[in-house]
Protein backbone atom coordinates (compact mmCIF):
# COMPACT_ATOMS: atom_id res chain seq x y z
CA UNK A 1 0.00 0.00 0.00
CA UNK A 2 1.06 3.69 -1.16
CA UNK A 3 0.38 6.96 0.91
CA UNK A 4 -1.67 7.20 -2.13
CA UNK A 5 -4.22 5.68 -0.05
CA UNK A 6 -4.56 8.18 2.59
CA UNK A 7 -4.10 11.02 0.05
CA UNK A 8 -7.92 10.27 -0.48
CA UNK A 9 -8.47 10.58 3.23
CA UNK A 10 -7.57 14.04 3.46
CA UNK A 11 -9.42 16.03 5.72
CA UNK A 12 -11.23 19.19 4.56
CA UNK A 13 -9.32 22.60 5.13
CA UNK A 14 -11.09 23.04 8.71
CA UNK A 15 -9.35 20.36 9.99
CA UNK A 16 -6.31 22.36 9.65
CA UNK A 17 -4.43 19.16 8.15
CA UNK A 18 -3.06 20.60 4.87
CA UNK A 19 -0.68 23.47 4.75
CA UNK A 20 -2.35 27.23 4.79
CA UNK A 21 0.59 29.84 3.33
CA UNK A 22 -1.37 32.45 4.14
CA UNK A 23 -2.14 31.45 7.88
CA UNK A 24 1.55 31.54 8.27
CA UNK A 25 4.90 34.26 8.11
CA UNK A 26 6.39 34.55 4.63
CA UNK A 27 9.88 34.15 5.78
CA UNK A 28 8.35 30.72 8.62
CA UNK A 29 10.78 28.24 8.56
CA UNK A 30 8.78 25.47 8.35
CA UNK A 31 10.81 21.86 8.09
CA UNK A 32 9.91 18.57 7.00
CA UNK A 33 10.93 15.71 9.09
CA UNK A 34 10.28 11.84 9.04
CA UNK A 35 9.35 9.93 11.70
CA UNK A 36 9.99 6.62 10.95
CA UNK A 37 10.32 3.84 9.25
CA UNK A 38 13.19 2.56 11.83
CA UNK A 39 11.74 4.33 15.34
CA UNK A 40 10.79 1.97 18.24
CA UNK A 41 7.60 4.90 18.58
CA UNK A 42 5.98 3.85 15.22
CA UNK A 43 5.66 0.53 16.42
CA UNK A 44 7.25 -1.33 13.43
CA UNK A 45 8.08 0.04 10.24
CA UNK A 46 5.80 2.64 9.87
CA UNK A 47 6.46 6.32 8.06
CA UNK A 48 4.98 9.65 8.93
CA UNK A 49 6.48 12.80 7.37
CA UNK A 50 5.35 15.65 8.81
CA UNK A 51 5.83 19.33 8.34
CA UNK A 52 7.09 21.66 10.87
CA UNK A 53 6.50 24.94 12.55
CA UNK A 54 9.24 24.63 15.15
CA UNK A 55 7.94 22.04 17.00
CA UNK A 56 3.92 22.22 15.93
CA UNK A 57 3.09 19.81 13.63
CA UNK A 58 1.28 21.67 10.26
CA UNK A 59 0.74 18.81 8.10
CA UNK A 60 1.06 14.74 8.63
CA UNK A 61 1.51 12.35 5.72
CA UNK A 62 1.20 8.57 6.63
CA UNK A 63 3.57 5.98 4.38
CA UNK A 64 2.55 2.49 5.36
CA UNK A 65 3.44 -0.45 2.74
CA UNK A 66 7.39 -1.54 4.23
CA UNK A 67 6.09 -4.80 5.55
CA UNK A 68 4.23 -5.61 2.68
CA UNK A 69 4.32 -9.48 2.24
CA UNK A 70 1.54 -10.23 -0.15
CA UNK A 71 -0.60 -12.12 2.31
CA UNK A 72 -4.10 -11.94 0.58
CA UNK A 73 -2.52 -12.83 -2.90
CA UNK A 74 -0.35 -15.81 -1.38
CA UNK A 75 -3.80 -17.57 -0.03
CA UNK A 76 -4.70 -17.82 -3.29
CA UNK A 77 -2.30 -20.55 -4.15
CA UNK A 78 -3.23 -22.15 -0.72
CA UNK A 79 -5.39 -24.55 0.21
CA UNK A 80 -7.76 -23.96 2.73
CA UNK A 81 -5.87 -26.21 5.34
CA UNK A 82 -2.56 -24.70 4.77
CA UNK A 83 -4.10 -21.09 5.31
CA UNK A 84 -3.88 -20.77 9.17
CA UNK A 85 -0.25 -20.55 9.94
CA UNK A 86 0.39 -17.79 7.52
CA UNK A 87 -2.47 -15.01 9.38
CA UNK A 88 -0.55 -15.56 12.71
CA UNK A 89 1.70 -13.45 11.01
CA UNK A 90 -0.82 -10.86 10.27
CA UNK A 91 -1.52 -9.46 13.82
CA UNK A 92 1.80 -11.08 15.50
CA UNK A 93 0.16 -9.63 19.17
CA UNK A 94 -3.27 -11.35 18.37
CA UNK A 95 -2.61 -14.52 16.09
CA UNK A 96 -5.23 -16.35 18.04
CA UNK A 97 -8.17 -14.18 16.63
CA UNK A 98 -6.58 -14.04 13.26
CA UNK A 99 -7.09 -17.95 13.40
CA UNK A 100 -10.53 -17.74 14.23
CA UNK A 101 -11.54 -15.47 12.13
CA UNK A 102 -10.14 -16.48 8.85
CA UNK A 103 -11.65 -20.37 9.79
CA UNK A 104 -14.84 -18.97 11.11
CA UNK A 105 -15.33 -17.50 7.41
CA UNK A 106 -14.32 -21.18 5.92
CA UNK A 107 -16.78 -22.83 8.02
CA UNK A 108 -19.70 -20.23 6.50
CA UNK A 109 -18.83 -21.62 2.98
CA UNK A 110 -19.04 -25.25 4.05
CA UNK A 111 -21.89 -24.41 6.38
CA UNK A 112 -20.16 -26.23 8.68
CA UNK A 113 -21.21 -25.93 13.01
CA UNK A 114 -18.51 -25.84 15.30
CA UNK A 115 -18.90 -28.29 18.04
CA UNK A 116 -19.81 -26.62 21.41
CA UNK A 117 -16.41 -27.66 23.29
CA UNK A 118 -14.48 -26.16 20.19
CA UNK A 119 -17.00 -22.44 20.61
CA UNK A 120 -16.14 -22.30 24.17
CA UNK A 121 -12.18 -23.16 23.81
CA UNK A 122 -12.11 -20.18 20.78
CA UNK A 123 -13.85 -17.48 23.28
CA UNK A 124 -11.45 -18.40 26.09
CA UNK A 125 -9.11 -17.84 23.59
CA UNK A 126 -9.65 -15.07 22.35
CA UNK A 127 -10.82 -13.35 25.72
CA UNK A 128 -6.54 -14.77 26.96
CA UNK A 129 -5.77 -12.89 23.14
CA UNK A 130 -7.17 -9.69 23.99
CA UNK A 131 -5.89 -9.49 27.32
CA UNK A 132 -2.29 -10.20 26.52
CA UNK A 133 -2.64 -7.88 23.04
CA UNK A 134 -3.73 -4.86 25.57
CA UNK A 135 -1.00 -5.94 28.52
CA UNK A 136 1.64 -4.74 25.38
CA UNK A 137 -0.38 -1.98 24.14
CA UNK A 138 -0.60 -0.54 28.36
CA UNK A 139 3.19 -0.87 28.26
CA UNK A 140 4.47 0.50 25.04
CA UNK A 141 2.11 3.58 25.37
CA UNK A 142 3.24 4.50 28.72
CA UNK A 143 7.18 3.95 27.53
CA UNK A 144 6.15 6.53 24.70
CA UNK A 145 4.53 9.25 26.69
CA UNK A 146 7.65 8.98 29.15
CA UNK A 147 10.42 7.15 30.71
CA UNK A 148 9.78 9.48 33.94
CA UNK A 149 6.17 8.46 34.05
CA UNK A 150 5.36 5.47 36.22
CA UNK A 151 8.52 4.16 35.92
CA UNK A 152 8.44 4.34 31.83
CA UNK A 153 10.70 1.27 30.83
CA UNK A 154 10.20 -0.82 34.24
CA UNK A 155 6.03 -0.39 33.25
CA UNK A 156 7.05 -1.43 30.14
CA UNK A 157 8.94 -4.57 31.47
CA UNK A 158 5.91 -5.54 34.16
CA UNK A 159 3.38 -5.82 31.49
CA UNK A 160 5.44 -8.20 29.58
CA UNK A 161 6.14 -9.99 32.59
CA UNK A 162 2.53 -10.33 33.02
CA UNK A 163 1.85 -11.44 29.59
CA UNK A 164 4.63 -14.26 30.06
CA UNK A 165 1.61 -16.12 32.19
CA UNK A 166 -0.70 -15.88 29.15
CA UNK A 167 2.43 -17.09 26.91
CA UNK A 168 2.52 -19.62 29.33
CA UNK A 169 -0.88 -20.77 28.32
CA UNK A 170 -0.65 -21.22 24.88
CA UNK A 171 2.17 -22.97 24.90
CA UNK A 172 0.95 -25.45 27.21
CA UNK A 173 -1.95 -25.62 24.74
CA UNK A 174 -0.33 -25.45 21.79
CA UNK A 175 3.13 -26.40 22.53
CA UNK A 176 4.29 -22.11 20.69
CA UNK A 177 4.61 -19.00 22.61
CA UNK A 178 3.84 -16.53 19.61
CA UNK A 179 2.51 -18.48 16.75
CA UNK A 180 -0.09 -21.31 17.46
CA UNK A 181 -1.66 -22.73 14.31
CA UNK A 182 -4.20 -24.27 16.69
CA UNK A 183 -7.62 -23.26 14.99
CA UNK A 184 -8.83 -25.22 12.35
CA UNK A 185 -12.05 -24.92 9.60
CA UNK A 186 -14.49 -27.38 11.84
CA UNK A 187 -13.03 -26.50 15.28
CA UNK A 188 -9.29 -26.48 17.01
CA UNK A 189 -6.86 -28.97 16.73
CA UNK A 190 -4.98 -28.83 20.25
CA UNK A 191 -7.10 -29.53 23.73
CA UNK A 192 -6.68 -28.53 26.76
CA UNK A 193 -4.38 -30.08 29.16
CA UNK A 194 -4.83 -31.00 33.35
CA UNK A 195 -4.70 -28.19 35.39
CA UNK A 196 -5.07 -25.63 32.40
CA UNK A 197 -8.05 -23.73 34.41
CA UNK A 198 -6.02 -23.65 37.65
CA UNK A 199 -3.49 -21.83 35.76
CA UNK A 200 -5.50 -19.51 33.92
CA UNK A 201 -6.89 -18.37 37.12
CA UNK A 202 -3.83 -18.03 38.93
CA UNK A 203 -2.84 -15.53 35.60
CA UNK A 204 -6.07 -13.81 35.95
CA UNK A 205 -5.31 -13.08 39.66
CA UNK A 206 -2.07 -11.62 39.18
CA UNK A 207 -3.07 -9.84 36.04
CA UNK A 208 -5.95 -7.95 38.04
CA UNK A 209 -3.21 -7.26 41.10
CA UNK A 210 -1.30 -5.29 38.18
CA UNK A 211 -4.49 -3.62 36.80
CA UNK A 212 -4.42 -1.62 40.61
CA UNK A 213 -0.78 -0.13 40.69
CA UNK A 214 -0.48 0.72 37.14
CA UNK A 215 -3.86 2.67 37.77
CA UNK A 216 -1.48 4.55 40.39
CA UNK A 217 1.45 5.01 38.05
CA UNK A 218 -0.62 6.50 35.73
CA UNK A 219 -3.66 7.43 35.84
CA UNK A 220 -3.63 9.45 39.12
CA UNK A 221 0.18 10.37 38.22
CA UNK A 222 0.12 14.58 37.11
CA UNK A 223 2.87 14.18 34.06
CA UNK A 224 0.96 11.63 32.68
CA UNK A 225 -2.34 12.69 32.82
CA UNK A 226 -0.75 16.13 31.24
CA UNK A 227 0.72 14.25 28.33
CA UNK A 228 -2.39 12.22 27.30
CA UNK A 229 -5.75 13.86 28.21
CA UNK A 230 -6.61 16.32 25.52
CA UNK A 231 -3.98 15.04 23.23
CA UNK A 232 -5.07 13.37 19.78
CA UNK A 233 -8.64 14.07 20.26
CA UNK A 234 -10.74 11.72 17.86
CA UNK A 235 -14.35 12.81 16.94
CA UNK A 236 -17.54 10.67 17.03
CA UNK A 237 -18.35 11.76 13.65
CA UNK A 238 -14.72 11.14 12.38
CA UNK A 239 -13.83 7.99 13.88
CA UNK A 240 -17.09 6.74 11.75
CA UNK A 241 -16.02 8.66 8.61
CA UNK A 242 -12.91 6.26 8.34
CA UNK A 243 -14.37 3.49 9.63
CA UNK A 244 -12.51 2.81 13.32
CA UNK A 245 -13.57 0.56 15.38
CA UNK A 246 -12.81 -1.45 19.18
CA UNK A 247 -11.29 0.75 22.34
CA UNK A 248 -10.07 3.93 19.43
CA UNK A 249 -13.97 4.38 18.49
CA UNK A 250 -15.34 3.13 21.68
CA UNK A 251 -13.40 5.88 23.20
CA UNK A 252 -14.95 8.27 20.84
CA UNK A 253 -18.11 7.45 22.16
CA UNK A 254 -19.76 4.90 19.80
CA UNK A 255 -21.40 1.64 21.36
CA UNK A 256 -20.41 -1.01 19.53
CA UNK A 257 -18.69 -4.00 19.95
CA UNK A 258 -19.21 -7.47 17.99
CA UNK A 259 -19.45 -9.68 20.63
CA UNK A 260 -22.11 -7.98 22.11
CA UNK A 261 -24.15 -6.80 18.50
CA UNK A 262 -23.20 -9.66 16.70
CA UNK A 263 -22.30 -12.65 18.84
CA UNK A 264 -20.29 -15.81 17.91
CA UNK A 265 -18.83 -18.77 19.73
CA UNK A 266 -20.46 -18.44 22.95
CA UNK A 267 -20.70 -14.99 23.33
CA UNK A 268 -24.46 -15.04 23.22
CA UNK A 269 -24.24 -16.84 26.16
CA UNK A 270 -21.84 -14.08 27.91
CA UNK A 271 -23.51 -10.62 29.06
CA UNK A 272 -20.13 -8.36 27.93
CA UNK A 273 -19.92 -5.23 29.45
CA UNK A 274 -19.08 -2.64 26.79
CA UNK A 275 -16.95 0.43 28.18
CA UNK A 276 -17.38 3.84 26.51
CA UNK A 277 -15.44 7.19 26.44
CA UNK A 278 -16.33 10.32 25.69
CA UNK A 279 -12.50 12.11 25.33
CA UNK A 280 -11.95 10.50 22.51
CA UNK A 281 -8.23 11.40 23.57
CA UNK A 282 -5.00 9.43 24.11
CA UNK A 283 -5.92 9.42 27.67
CA UNK A 284 -9.52 7.70 27.22
CA UNK A 285 -8.00 5.20 24.53
CA UNK A 286 -5.59 4.10 27.55
CA UNK A 287 -7.72 4.33 29.90
CA UNK A 288 -10.55 1.60 27.44
CA UNK A 289 -8.13 -0.86 27.08
CA UNK A 290 -7.43 -0.90 30.75
CA UNK A 291 -11.11 -1.65 31.51
CA UNK A 292 -11.51 -4.00 29.18
CA UNK A 293 -8.70 -6.33 30.40
CA UNK A 294 -10.75 -6.07 33.60
CA UNK A 295 -13.91 -7.49 31.53
CA UNK A 296 -12.01 -10.06 30.11
CA UNK A 297 -10.43 -11.51 33.06
CA UNK A 298 -14.60 -11.75 34.09
CA UNK A 299 -15.64 -13.44 30.92
CA UNK A 300 -12.81 -15.99 31.67
CA UNK A 301 -13.86 -16.36 34.97
CA UNK A 302 -17.21 -17.65 33.77
CA UNK A 303 -16.47 -19.73 30.87
CA UNK A 304 -14.25 -21.64 33.69
CA UNK A 305 -17.08 -22.36 35.63
CA UNK A 306 -18.93 -24.57 32.90
CA UNK A 307 -16.45 -26.42 30.17
CA UNK A 308 -18.52 -28.59 27.74
CA UNK A 309 -17.70 -32.14 27.32
CA UNK A 310 -17.86 -33.22 23.35
CA UNK A 311 -15.59 -33.32 20.10
CA UNK A 312 -13.46 -30.63 19.55
CA UNK A 313 -13.75 -30.65 15.51
CA UNK A 314 -17.05 -30.81 13.37
CA UNK A 315 -15.91 -32.78 10.55
CA UNK A 316 -15.16 -36.25 10.66
CA UNK A 317 -10.91 -37.86 10.49
CA UNK A 318 -11.55 -39.12 7.23
CA UNK A 319 -12.61 -35.45 6.04
CA UNK A 320 -10.79 -33.59 7.77
CA UNK A 321 -9.32 -30.18 6.65
CA UNK A 322 -6.83 -31.44 3.96
CA UNK A 323 -10.03 -32.40 2.26
CA UNK A 324 -12.13 -29.35 2.49
CA UNK A 325 -13.67 -28.23 -0.42
CA UNK A 326 -16.25 -24.66 -0.87
CA UNK A 327 -18.62 -24.34 -3.26
CA UNK A 328 -18.64 -21.13 -5.52
CA UNK A 329 -20.36 -18.20 -3.37
CA UNK A 330 -19.24 -14.77 -1.05
CA UNK A 331 -19.25 -14.68 3.22
CA UNK A 332 -18.07 -11.57 4.78
CA UNK A 333 -17.15 -12.73 8.73
CA UNK A 334 -15.68 -10.29 11.70
CA UNK A 335 -15.12 -10.73 14.82
CA UNK A 336 -14.00 -8.19 17.79
CA UNK A 337 -9.99 -8.59 18.05
CA UNK A 338 -8.17 -5.96 20.51
CA UNK A 339 -7.59 -3.07 18.03
CA UNK A 340 -11.32 -3.55 16.60
CA UNK A 341 -12.80 -5.85 13.88
CA UNK A 342 -10.84 -8.21 12.14
CA UNK A 343 -12.76 -9.21 8.93
CA UNK A 344 -12.27 -11.96 6.13
CA UNK A 345 -14.20 -11.40 3.20
CA UNK A 346 -13.62 -14.76 1.17
CA UNK A 347 -14.91 -15.60 -2.63
CA UNK A 348 -14.16 -19.08 -3.02
CA UNK A 349 -13.70 -21.02 -6.48
CA UNK A 350 -10.10 -21.39 -6.57
CA UNK A 351 -8.18 -24.70 -7.23
CA UNK A 352 -10.97 -26.61 -8.11
CA UNK A 353 -12.81 -25.42 -4.51
CA UNK A 354 -9.84 -26.09 -2.25
CA UNK A 355 -8.51 -22.32 -2.48
CA UNK A 356 -10.03 -19.23 -2.17
CA UNK A 357 -10.51 -17.64 -5.65
CA UNK A 358 -9.81 -13.81 -3.56
CA UNK A 359 -9.50 -13.64 0.12
CA UNK A 360 -9.93 -10.04 1.98
CA UNK A 361 -8.72 -9.31 5.36
CA UNK A 362 -10.33 -6.19 7.03
CA UNK A 363 -7.47 -4.91 9.41
CA UNK A 364 -8.64 -2.57 11.97
CA UNK A 365 -5.25 -1.29 12.39
CA UNK A 366 -5.55 0.36 9.32
CA UNK A 367 -8.38 2.31 9.84
CA UNK A 368 -6.93 3.10 12.91
CA UNK A 369 -3.87 4.81 10.92
CA UNK A 370 -6.43 6.86 8.17
CA UNK A 371 -6.72 8.94 11.39
CA UNK A 372 -3.33 9.87 11.93
CA UNK A 373 -3.30 12.98 8.82
CA UNK A 374 -6.39 14.29 11.32
CA UNK A 375 -4.50 13.47 14.68
CA UNK A 376 -1.26 15.06 14.57
CA UNK A 377 -1.77 18.48 13.22
CA UNK A 378 -1.58 21.05 15.59
CA UNK A 379 -0.29 18.89 18.45
CA UNK A 380 3.72 19.07 19.16
CA UNK A 381 6.32 16.38 18.31
CA UNK A 382 6.69 14.62 20.90
CA UNK A 383 2.83 14.74 21.45
CA UNK A 384 2.87 12.52 17.87
CA UNK A 385 4.65 9.83 19.67
CA UNK A 386 1.92 9.62 22.55
CA UNK A 387 -1.09 9.73 19.96
CA UNK A 388 0.35 7.13 17.54
CA UNK A 389 1.15 4.95 20.78
CA UNK A 390 -2.53 5.39 21.61
CA UNK A 391 -4.05 4.31 18.25
CA UNK A 392 -1.85 0.81 19.39
CA UNK A 393 -1.26 0.09 15.33
CA UNK A 394 0.24 -3.42 14.21
CA UNK A 395 2.12 -2.98 11.04
CA UNK A 396 1.89 -6.75 10.26
CA UNK A 397 -1.43 -6.45 9.48
CA UNK A 398 -1.68 -2.97 8.24
CA UNK A 399 0.54 -3.69 5.00
CA UNK A 400 -0.13 -7.63 4.84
Amino acid sequence: MTHAVFDALNPPPVADVHLDLESYDADADLMVLNLGPQHPSTHGVFRVKLVLDGEVIVKAVPYPGYLHRGVEKLLEKLTYAQQTPIVDKNDYLSPMINEQVLNMAFEAGLGIEVPRRARWLRTILAELQRLASHLVAIGTFVMDVGGSIGGGASMFMYTFRDRELILDLFEDLTGGRFHYNTHQVGGNRHDVPVGWDVSIRAACDQIERSLDEWDVMTVKNGVFRDRTIGVGVLSRDLALQLGASGPIMRASGIDLDLRRDAPYHLYDELDVQVATGTGGDCFTRYRLRAVECRESIRLIRILLEDVPEGPLCSLKPSKGPTAVKIKDGQWYVAVEGPRGEIGTYLIAGGNKGMSPYRLKIRPPSLHALATVPYLLPGHTLSDAVAILGSLDPIMGEVDR
